[in-house]
């Protein structure tokens, strides 16, 4: 019995041995469950000197350039504060827009690092896609756009009706289903990308678009005319949008989880861009002391260091400021609802930062 046991432990030895070996990155000490902080992921990013993120190819909001190039919108700022956290600056992000039919393949290839592109996180793509679906950053549903002249108000009125649709998306699946549970026929024209969507719709190829509801918000006001078009009452599905990682680096996963809740976690307790350096040596509040840095080195225990979350609110966000930035009443003015605060009748809500 003992010799089997003194085999057993040589073996295990020697395993460790090898993928200490093939895996360099995995170096800094291990914690529970075999999770080593802050693994491949993050030792690949550093490395490269960048983070690869992907993200839509144009949806204002969620992501869009300027005139100038630049990039900004909701899912970016997320990149951003990724960046500063990990890299510690923010402008260290290679941009990858991809299509809806292209976005997981680019993750599970490696092209990119994660996936913050107004993506809904789902059971097929958590089992099947072999992906880590890290955080719901935005509650929505889909919801449809169209031309005042069809005379609807509802979805259920829309029999008959023809709808550009992106294609690669779960969008036409949930029109299918919607369409069969209710008795009513609807069409669809399908595209890569979503300005495509558009610009068809506008020329009278179909009669409307739909779109989780964050992203008709945003696309509605790039119309030429859009006074004459209308957002209907209600949504079709649950599309919970959020954060998208390959599987296999549960250390990457939790430095992402972590990012988001402390986002949350600033906007419960008050800590934002104009105040966080104030607060990060006067506040008394544990958690505020905790989020920025001050006590309890909790960005060394994910193999960080511990103002990584104190760079990530500089960026320009706790989660209520980049709410507002994107989608508040001096931008898009979408009421926050299932976005807001678990304290305010929202989802959002963090685990605690303890």
């Amino acid at each position: 019995m003992k010799r089997t046991l003194h085999r057993m432990l040589g073996a295990f030895g020697l395993a460790a041995t090898v993928l200490a070996a093939a895996m360099p990155g995995l170096a800094p000490a291990a914690h529970a469950q075999g999770v080593t902080f802050p693994g491949p992921t993050v030792e690949a990013i550093r490395k490269r000197g960048v983070l690869s993120c992907g993200i839509d190819t144009g949806v204002p909001g969620f992501a869009s350039q300027d005139n100038a190039g630049k990039w900004h919108g909701f899912d970016v700022d997320y990149c951003r504060a990724i960046a500063a956290a990990v890299l510690g600056d923010q402008e260290k992000v290679k941009w990858v827009p991809t299509t809806a039919a292209a976005r997981f393949t680019v993750l599970q290839s490696g092209e990119i690092d994660v996936l913050i592109r107004d993506s809904t996180l789902t059971f097929t793509r958590s089992v099947q896609l072999g992906l880590d679906e890290v955080a719901v950053t935005f509650y929505a549903g889909e919801g449809f756009l169209v031309n005042k002249k069809l005379g609807v108000s509802k979805i259920t009125e829309l029999n008959g009706a023809t709808i550009c649709v992106i294609t690669g998306a779960t969008l036409e699946l949930n029109i299918a289903d919607f369409a069969r549970s209710n008795g009513t026929k609807i069409g669809t024209l399908l595209f890569d990308k979503p300005d495509e969507a558009i610009a068809a719709m506008e020329a009278g190829r179909c009669d409307g678009y739909t779109y989780d509801t964050g992203s008709l918000a945003g696309m509605r006001s790039t119309l030429k005319n859009p006074s004459d078009w209308v957002v209907l009452d209600g949504v079709i599905s649950k599309e919970p949008l959020g954060i998208h990682a390959r599987s296999g680096d549960p250390s990457w996963q939790k430095i992402l989880y972590w990012l988001h809740a402390g986002l949350l976690t600033a906007e419960e307790t008050g800590v934002t861009k104009a105040n966080a350096d104030q607060l990060k040596t006067s506040s008394k509040d544990p958690f505020v002391r905790r989020l920025l840095g001050t006590e309890g080195d909790f960005g060394k225990k994910l193999g960080l260091d511990d103002e990584w979350m104190l760079r990530a609110i500089k960026v320009g966000v706790n989660y209520g400021e980049l709410y507002d930035t994107y989608f508040g009443p001096k931008a898009l003015d979408l009421p926050r609802g299932l976005n807001n605060l678990w304290t305010k009748g929202g989802l959002q809500y963090a685990l605690p930062w303890r």
